[in-house]
C-alpha cells in the first residue's frame, strides 16, 4: 500500500473522528436543553461539511504521455491489471471523473457530445439524468470494468458544419483543416463527459480522479478550464521525458494551470532512457538534464518534477518486485503528492471547522455559565432571607418585578431592531437574489446574439461581470450593516442586563467576489488577445459563457445559503441569553411568591437550589470534557496512523 493511500485513510479516519465528537455533542446538547434552532442547523452544517469533503486531483496530458497509465500505476494496481484503458495513441476522449455516489449503482454516466449544441454547461446537465446514457459496472469481473471503460475511446464521424457548431472544428486553423476526410467529415469524441461511479476504497471515502483528454480539449471543453481544472486541489501535468516540454505544453501551462500549492509536473516513461549501452550514472545525468530544462522552460523548482515511469511502476506493483517499483520513482511522487494534498486540504478543513466549533461551544457555555450564575444569585438571595419578615420578602418581590419591566422595555426595542433586520435582510437577498441573476444572463445572452462582432461580444461579457461585482458589492454592503447594527444590540444588553454575549459572528462575502474574479481571469485568458475572432472562436466562446454562468450561479447560490445561514444564527446567543435570563427572572419571582405565602418552604428552596447549582457545575465539567474532545479530534495528525498499516 502507498503512503498516499495509507494517508488519504488517515484522512478519513481523521475526519470520521470529528464527526463521532460532534455526534456526541450533539446529544448532549439535546439532553442538557442547550439545542435550539441554530445550532441545530450549525451541527448539521459542520456534518455535512464532514460527509461532503471531497478531494480531487486532475491528471492533465497530451495524449500519449501515460497519463491513464500513471492513475492505474497510483490508483488501480490492486487489482492486477490495468483498470483505464492506456495504449499507444488517445485513449482518453472526453474529461472522465472517478467518484463514487453512494445513491447511484457503480455505472458510467455518459453525455453525449450533442448536448455542446444546447446552452447548458456540463455542471448544468448534472442535474437532468434524462439527458445522460448510463452503462452498469460490474465490478466482480476486471475485463467486464475495462470494457466498459473504453467507452472514453469511443469517436465518431461527423460533417464539418457540425464540428463547427458544437465549437469543435477552425475552418482557419490548418491543422483542423488536415484532419477532414473525403466525404468532409472529421472525427470526434462520442461523449462529451464521463462519470465513473466506482466503489473504489478511495473513491469511497472522497477521492475525485479527473482524467482529461488531449491539450487541444482544455481550450474546447469550457467545464476544464472554468471548473474542474481550477478546482482541483492537485493537477499533475504529465510530460514525456523523452521529448520534454512543446510548445502547447507551455501554453497550458502558463494560461491554465501554473505553479503553485498542488501543481505538479510528472516527467513520465524515463524508461525510455534506461539504456544498456549506458552506465547508471550516465542515464541518471540525463534524466537531470531533462528535469533542468523542464523547470527552466516552465519557471519552476526542482522539487515541483517528479521523472517517472508510470508503466514500470505499474508492473513493480502488480508483480510484487520492489526494485523495479524503485526503479520507477513512483514512490517518490506519491509520497510527494500525499505530503502536499492531504495536509493542505486538512488545514483548510479543520481551520473552517474550527471557526464555527469554537462559535458554537462559546454559546452554549455562556449559557451554561449564565445559568450557574443566576442560580447562585438566586442562592444568595434566599440565604439572606432567613430570618426576615414579610416587607423584606415583599420588597424583593418588588425588584425583581422592576427588573423585570426594564427587561420588558428592552425588548420592545428590540422589536424594533428585528423589523430593521428584517428589511435589511431582504435587501441583502434582493441583490444576492437568483431572479435578478437570471435576468442579467438574460441580457447578456440577448446582447451576445444581436452581435457577432468580438466588441460586441466581448462587451456583453463585461457589463455581465461589472453587474455581478456590483450585486455581492451591495449586498456585502447590507451585510455589514446588520453586523453593526447587531453589535450595538449586543452590547445594549450586556451593559444594561448584565448578559454575558459575545459579540456576533462576523461575515464577509469576499470569498465569492474573489471567485467571480478567478472565473473573469479564465475568460480574459481565454479571449482577451485576438482583436477579431472567427466563428468557431465565437460559437466557442458562446459556450464559455453557458460555463461561466454556471459558475456564477454556483456561487451565487452559495453565497445565498451562507447569508441564511448566517442571519438565522447571528441572533442566536443574544436570543438564548434573552430566554435564560427571562426564564429566570419568572423562577426568582414564582419562588419568592412561595416563600411569601409558606416562609417555611424557605430552607427547602435553598436545599432544592443548592442541588441545581450541583447539576449545572456537573453540567458544564461535561461540557467542557466534550469540547476538549472535539478539539482533540480536530487536532489529531495522520502521521502515527501511517505507521500501523
Amino acid at each position: 500500500m502507498s503512503n498516499l493511500v495509507r494517508k488519504f485513510e488517515a484522512y478519513s479516519e481523521w475526519r470520521n473522528g470529528v464527526t463521532a465528537a460532534l455526534g456526541r455533542y450533539r446529544k448532549w446538547t439535546g439532553q442538557s436543553q442547550l439545542a435550539d434552532i441554530a445550532s441545530e442547523q450549525r451541527i448539521a452544517r459542520l456534518l455535512s461539511k464532514l460527509a461532503d469533503d471531497k478531494l480531487s486531483i486532475a491528471f492533465v496530458a497530451e495524449f500519449s504521455r501515460g497519463k491513464s497509465e500513471l492513475i492505474n500505476a497510483i490508483f488501480f494496481a490492486d487489482y492486477g491489471q490495468r483498470i483505464l484503458p492506456s495504449a499507444a495513441g488517445r485513449t482518453t476522449m472526453c474529461p472522465t471523473e472517478l467518484l463514487y455516489d453512494e445513491t447511484f449503482p457503480p455505472s458510467i454516466r455518459l453525455l453525449p457530445i450533442e448536448t455542446r449544441a444546447e446552452i447548458h454547461s456540463t455542471s448544468d446537465f448534472k442535474t437532468q439524468s434524462q439527458a445522460w446514457t448510463v452503462l452498469p459496472l460490474d465490478i466482480s469481473s476486471s475485463d467486464g470494468m475495462l470494457e466498459a471503460f473504453r467507452q472514453v475511446s469511443l469517436t465518431k464521424r461527423v460533417p464539418v458544419e457540425e464540428a463547427i457548431r458544437y465549437g469543435l472544428f477552425d475552418a482557419d486553423n490548418r491543422d483542423d483543416g488536415m484532419t477532414v476526410d473525403a466525404d468532409g467529415c472529421v472525427e470526434i469524441s462520442r461523449w462529451r463527459h464521463a462519470i465513473v461511479n466506482f466503489p473504489h476504497p478511495l473513491l469511497k471515502q472522497g477521492l475525485i480522479i479527473i482524467d482529461t483528454p488531449g491539450l487541444n480539449a482544455i481550450g474546447t471543453e469550457p467545464e476544464l478550464t472554468l471548473n474542474l481544472i481550477p478546482n482541483a486541489h492537485a493537477v499533475l501535468f504529465v510530460l514525456a521525458a523523452d521529448t520534454g516540454v512543446t510548445k502547447s505544453d507551455i501554453e497550458v501551462w502558463r494560461n491554465h494551470i501554473g505553479s503553485g500549492p498542488g501543481r505538479m509536473v510528472v516527467l513520465n516513461k524515463i524508461d525510455s532512457m534506461w539504456d544498456e549501452l549506458r552506465s547508471p550514472e550516465e542515464v541518471e545525468a540525463q534524466i537531470e538534464r531533462q528535469i533542468a530544462s523542464v523547470t527552466r522552460t516552465l519557471e519552476l523548482p526542482d522539487k515541483q518534477v517528479f521523472p517517472v515511469s508510470a508503466q514500470k511502476g505499474l508492473v513493480g506493483k502488480i508483480n510484487r518486485d520492489p526494485q523495479l517499483l524503485a526503479r520507477s520513482r513512483l514512490p517518490e511522487l506519491e509520497d510527494a503528492l500525499s505530503n502536499a494534498l492531504i495536509p493542505a486540504k486538512k488545514d483548510i478543513i479543520r481551520a473552517q471547522l474550527m471557526a464555527d466549533i469554537e462559535s458554537m461551544t462559546a454559546a452554549h457555555l455562556t449559557v451554561l455559565s449564565s445559568r450557574t450564575r443566576n442560580v447562585a444569585e438566586q442562592l444568595m438571595e434566599l440565604k439572606s432571607l432567613r430570618g426576615k419578615n414579610r416587607k423584606v420578602i415583599e420588597h424583593m418581590m418588588q425588584r425583581i418585578d422592576v427588573e423585570k419591566m426594564e427587561f420588558d422595555e428592552s425588548l420592545l426595542k428590540l422589536q424594533g431592531t428585528r423589523a430593521v433586520f428584517t428589511r435589511l435582510s431582504m435587501e441583502v437577498f434582493t441583490s444576492l437574489g437568483m431572479e435578478i441573476l437570471k435576468e442579467d444572463i438574460s441580457n447578456a445572452r440577448d446582447a451576445m446574439q444581436r452581435s457577432n462582432f468580438s466588441i460586441g461580444l466581448r462587451q456583453a461579457v463585461r457589463v455581465f461581470f461589472d453587474r455581478t461585482r456590483q450585486h455581492l458589492a451591495l449586498s456585502g454592503q447590507k451585510t455589514e450593516e446588520i453586523a453593526e447594527m447587531m453589535t450595538v444590540m449586543y452590547r445594549k444588553f450586556s451593559t444594561e442586563h448584565g448578559l454575558a454575549v459575545s459579540m456576533p459572528m462576523p461575515f464577509s462575502l469576499q470569498k465569492y467576489r474573489n471567485e467571480i474574479a478567478l472565473i473573469e481571469a479564465v475568460y480574459h485568458k481565454q479571449f482577451g488577445v485576438a482583436a477579431i475572432m472567427t466563428t468557431p472562436q465565437v460559437v466557442l466562446m458562446q459556450k464559455f459563457f453557458d460555463s461561466i454562468v454556471s459558475r456564477v450561479k454556483h456561487s451565487f447560490l452559495q453565497a445565498n445559503r451562507d447569508v441564511e445561514a448566517w442571519l438565522k444564527v447571528i441572533m442566536a446567543p443574544l436570543e438564548a441569553q434573552i430566554r435564560e435570563h427571562k426564564s429566570q427572572l419568572k423562577r426568582r419571582l414564582q419562588s419568592m411568591q412561595r416563600i411569601h405565602l409558606a416562609t417555611d418552604s424557605l430552607e427547602e428552596k435553598i436545599q432544592a437550589i443548592d442541588i441545581l447549582q450541583s447539576q449545572l457545575q456537573a453540567d458544564k465539567d461535561t461540557m467542557l470534557q466534550l469540547q476538549q474532545e472535539l478539539m482533540a479530534a480536530l487536532a489529531v495528525e495522520t502521521a502515527p496512523l501511517l505507521n500501523t498499516a
